[in-house]
């Protein structure tokens, strides 16, 4: 066994507990009146329950007391003043109410009194049971005191309570809940014949929490029998890990067995679907939280407000928001965020004033929301606004989201020496992001002098990352000096560095399809190259001329028309008008910022085929109708 004999432990605070037969007393059997009490009582329910004990002259029976700190135990929150004054009022506590005391304020916000309470059963000779380990790790937990848990698990082993299954659940928590996975996989390896589901549940919960899927992929795996918390955990593990397909193939797998998920895999796939721009997947969820009748709470109608959102619906997104039963800050937050992420700039901030009114106090998202709102619609004097009144009437901190948000918005407008202004005077060290944020201004604008200058400092703070090397030749490009273009890409090979691949996703058919430039690969491959062909020629008709300023490349006119036509957006838009209906709306997620040309010829395609295009790209959405675009030409 890794535990060492601990030192001795705290003693109880100077309290009522001087009589040395403080902790003594057997519980009796009763009916009335905590009988009538629910499985798991209000503490409304328990004090009501506690007032007719008294009035019936019972409030000193040891009995009643003790089971009173029972129900208390039981209660979704439990004060720890009530408790403790309920427990002071025995004269002869036993064992079962000094556990439920122990188990009281484990729920508490202060766990560690817990550990006090123990000290001081040691101390009058009164032997802990199971229950008590079990309740006492615990608050261990909670209070993440993994001095305390530690000296508490030796007890454990002197007193020969390794094989309960409760309490060595409670240990393997203990050591997860304190990042000692270690141990607690040393804990679940020790008396493999004493596991029951949550023993299992607890190692895997404790390898997801430290981040080693794979080691909880193997858990999972190798369980004789998983419940819904299984499911939970291992879903949960792969989304938050960054392994979303993974995840909702998870989900998928545990839907095909029967299984009905819980609000916390709902609110977790939904998630999933919004990071990758799904919406029949989140479409699909929304129907099962429909047909199980699940009751919209704050957090699932925020996760299906923030995933209509994030997949392009935003009216949708709004309906389900107007129609909420309750709300909390997040869930504002996230509605005025995707508002700000379709452009909607001027709807966001009078959202941002409804929140105001109705007493909300905003938090350092809120007004990164309203700050997009403003950069994305080109509000400058709105922005300078709300980026003074957060300071100054919420006294909200700056953060470099912030500042990246201002200088975006500064920059784009036309106010690049604002923006300079505003990073110069900057107490923390600016990132990166900031500059790069200004570097795509001066392409923008065409401020060869100023980007040149921004690009070599970011390549010096970055020399491995290519993103830098890539605007500064895009703005030299635009330029047409070339000389400087092919010197940029050789640096960029010098320095080991490779552009990141573009791709763009389009669900169709109850699949996901990815894209690249140019390619090849997709099995209808020729069908996609015919469309796209089909497509160049409609739209040339229609008045569309390449825009190729940015092709990096010094190469001929006509080849660079090649280049862009074969953008991974245009292959997935081609892919689409294959597989979807006359009329059905495109919807595409791409991992870069789509370019000058490919945005022209989107506009071109929704007006020529009637088409509604929506493509996300890694800063906002573009919503393509008609010949033109939600952004209005400002992206």
């Amino acid at each position: 066994m890794f535990a060492k004999r601990p030192k001795p432990l705290l003693s109880f605070p100077k309290q009522q507990l001087s009589n040395p037969h403080f902790f003594f007393s057997t519980p009796t059997t009763f009916h009335t009146p905590l009988s009538s009490l629910p499985p798991r009582p209000s503490i409304n329910q328990t004090k009501q329950a506690h007032a007719q004990i008294i009035v019936s002259g019972l409030g000193a029976n040891a009995s009643f007391t003790g089971h009173l700190l029972a129900s208390l135990a039981l209660s979704p929150s439990t004060p720890f003043a009530y408790s403790l004054s309920i427990f002071q009022t025995i004269q002869y506590p036993s064992l079962f109410a000094s556990n439920n005391l122990i188990r009281c304020l484990a729920k508490s916000e202060s766990p560690r009194e817990s550990v006090v309470l123990y000290s001081c059963i040691l101390g009058r000779n009164l032997i802990p049971n199971n229950h008590t380990y079990t309740f006492l790790l615990q608050a261990c937990s909670k209070a993440l005191a993994i001095s305390e848990g530690t000296q508490v698990h030796t007890h454990v082993v002197k007193l020969g309570f390794c094989e309960d299954v409760f309490v060595r659940n409670a240990l393997i928590h203990l050591y997860s809940a304190c990042c000692r996975v270690e141990c607690s996989k040393r804990v679940f390896e020790e008396n493999g014949h004493c596991r029951d589901v949550v023993t299992w549940n607890s190692m895997l919960a404790g390898f997801v929490r430290d981040g080693r899927i794979g080691d909880a992929e193997k858990v999972f795996d190798e369980m004789p029998e998983r419940d819904v918390i299984s499911w939970s955990t291992m879903i949960m593990g792969h989304v938050q890990n960054g392994q979303l397909e993974e995840g909702l193939e998870c989900f998928k797998e545990m839907r095909e067995k029967g299984l009905r998920p819980n609000e916390a895999i709902l609110v977790t796939v939904l998630s999933a679907s919004a990071q990758m721009g799904l919406l029949e997947n989140g479409r699909l969820v929304h129907s099962i939280v429909d047909s199980l009748n699940f009751p919209m709470t704050v957090s699932l109608g925020t996760a299906l407000v923030d995933m209509y959102a994030k997949c392009g619906c935003i009216e949708q997104s709004k309906l389900l928001f107007h129609n909420m039963p309750r709300r909390d800050i997040s869930s504002w937050n996230a509605m005025i965020c995707g508002l700000a992420s379709h452009g909607l700039g001027k709807e966001a901030l009078a959202l941002f004033e409804r929140f105001i009114n109705e007493g909300f106090h905003p938090v350092s998202v809120t007004f990164i929301g309203v700050l997009n709102a403003c950069s994305r619609a080109g509000l400058v004097s709105e922005g300078r606004h709300y980026f003074k009144l957060m300071t100054e009437k919420y006294d909200i901190e700056l953060e470099m989201e912030h500042y990246g948000c201002m200088v975006d918005l500064l920059s784009r407008a036309g106010f690049v020496d604002e923006a300079v202004e505003l990073i110069e005077k900057m107490q923390a060290p600016p990132d990166p992001v900031l500059w790069a944020t200004l570097l795509g201004a001066c392409k923008i604008h065409g401020s060869v002098e100023l980007g040149e200058k921004i690009g070599n400092k970011l390549i010096k703070l970055d020399p491995t990352y290519d993103g830098h090397y890539v605007q500064l030749a895009s703005i030299y490009a635009k330029a047409r000096k070339w000389e400087d273009v092919v010197r940029v890409r050789r640096l960029m090979v010098e320095q080991n560095t490779n552009k990141v691949a573009g791709w763009s996703l389009i669900e169709a058919q109850g699949r996901v399809h990815q894209f690249v430039a140019g390619d090849r690969e997709h099995e209808r491959s020729l069908e996609i190259y015919k469309m796209l062909e089909t497509i160049g020629t409609r739209i040339a008709e229609a008045g569309y001329s390449p825009k190729i300023s940015s092709v990096l490349h010094d190469i001929g006119e006509e080849e660079k028309e090649n280049v862009v036509k074969e953008h991974s957006e245009r292959l997935a838009i081609a892919y689409g008008m294959l597989v979807t209906k006359v009329g059905d709306c495109i919807r595409i997620v791409k991992n870069l910022r789509v370019c000058e040309d490919c945005h022209e010829a989107s506009k071109m395609i929704s007006m020529v085929f009637d088409r509604e295009i929506i493509v996300r790209d890694y800063s906002r959405f573009h919503h393509f109708k008609e010949g033109k675009c939600s952004c209005l030409d400002y992206w």
